[in-house]
């Protein structure tokens, strides 16, 4: 495996870094967040809309879709630098879900034709999309869907509810994966493309108001045959569990970059608040601190990279790197969040300071797709323990 980021890879994460800089910034989050509150999110989705309409300008929709569907054809490494830079900033909106979880998904398990059809858009910046795995219990394994898919003359019927799901207010398109009735495990698995428009999609007030989150409910909704994406069984699964591995990697590397920032504000701070006479940043209990702080960032980074590169090169052990990532992502947030509020001291705990938005972005990343302990568990099993 080649570890070193290439110059066309510097390229594109200096190119992302700066744009957030400029169009991202805490303010503009802020005022998504603080729409959102005031009017339970038409607002806000109008000012991301401005956001979004700038990525499309610039061909980030594309990053990771075929050239043969009219995208730039980069991989898992270059899809997860951009997810740490929209970490960092905290950047809201339907990049994320459409490429590390619509995207892949399609890939995976769609025929070439499908791939054209659907991403074709996605690539243009005309269509956004999600990936719906997770019912009421939070298990996001393809192993714990219950939602049915009954096929009816040329197509199938829905029956179900998705919880959980990154994006589904504003997504125009969202995989739903679902299986034949009276089938277990990875027998009768299935993914549907549906139109949102055909769904009742309710939006979760969660934690974290920068994150569009919704509950899907499929209710009847039936849907043609053409996009069912493979057929229902095993090989199915496997291509949507690739898939669910590849956005579990991506919303861990976003994750870290949200520390990041957490770390570097911290940083700063201690650097300039005075306690007898002294930078706090100078007293040894807040040196180790920062110590610990740094090595679970490095430790949990280079673990998200190398799960990128897993996803890359199709390597066997994609789906302990994966789980990997996300273990190390949830330990980081853990102390990230507990730290980055108690170096602040007091200011750390009001509406006005920035750091609680961080800690939203990242307590909530820390309960999508897997907990900590649901992906020790997972490893667990993948190692044979």
């Amino acid at each position: 495996m080649e570890l070193d980021f290439s110059s066309e890879q510097e390229e594109l994460r200096d190119g992302v870094k700066s744009f957030l800089t400029r169009e991202c910034p805490m303010s503009f989050v802020r005022s998504v967040v603080e729409a959102g509150r005031a009017d339970g999110g038409a607002a806000a989705a109008a000012i991301t809309a401005g956001l979004w309409s700038q990525m499309v300008e610039l061909g980030w929709p594309a990053l990771t879709v075929p050239e043969s569907a009219g995208g730039l054809g980069f991989g898992a490494v270059e899809l997860a630098l951009v997810a740490e830079e929209l970490g960092i900033a905290c950047a809201p909106g339907p990049l994320l879900p459409t490429s590390s979880q619509f995207v892949p998904a399609v890939l995976q398990a769609g025929s070439a034709e499908q791939i054209d059809r659907f991403l074709g858009p996605v690539a243009e910046g005309t269509s956004t999309g999600t990936l719906a795995v997770s019912e009421a219990i939070g298990n996001f394994t393809v192993a714990g869907v219950t939602t049915t898919a009954t096929p009816q003359g040329d197509g199938w019927v829905l029956h179900g509810e998705k919880h959980f799901v990154v994006g589904a207010p504003s997504a125009d398109e969202i995989v739903v994966i679902a299986r034949e009735p009276n089938s277990e495990g990875d027998s009768g698995v299935i993914g549907i493309v549906v139109p949102a428009a055909d769904c009742e999609i309710t939006a979760i007030d969660g934690l974290d108001a920068s994150r569009e989150i919704g509950t899907v409910t499929l209710n009847g909704v039936h849907v043609s045959a053409d996009r069912a994406l493979g057929s229902p069984g095993p090989d199915t699964a496997a291509a949507l569990t690739r898939a669910i591995n590849e956005a579990t990697t991506m919303l861990a590397t976003e994750m870290v970059g949200t520390a990041q920032t957490v770390f570097d504000v911290i940083l700063d701070y201690a650097k300039q608040r005075e306690q007898f006479g002294v930078p706090i940043g100078s007293f040894q209990a807040i040196k180790h601190k920062f110590a610990d702080f740094l090595l679970l960032l490095e430790r949990a980074r280079a673990t998200c990279y190398f799960a990128a590169l897993t996803i890359a090169e199709d390597d066997e052990r994609r789906a302990v790197a994966a789980s990997m990532a996300k273990v190390a992502a949830g330990d980081l947030q853990r102390y990230a969040c507990k730290e980055g509020i108690q170096v602040l001291g007091g200011i750390g705990y009001t509406w006005e300071h920035d750091m609680h938005l961080y800690v939203r972005r990242l307590k909530t990343g820390a309960a999508l797709f897997g907990t900590t302990s649901t992906h020790k568990a997972r490893v667990a099993d993948l190692i044979g323990v």
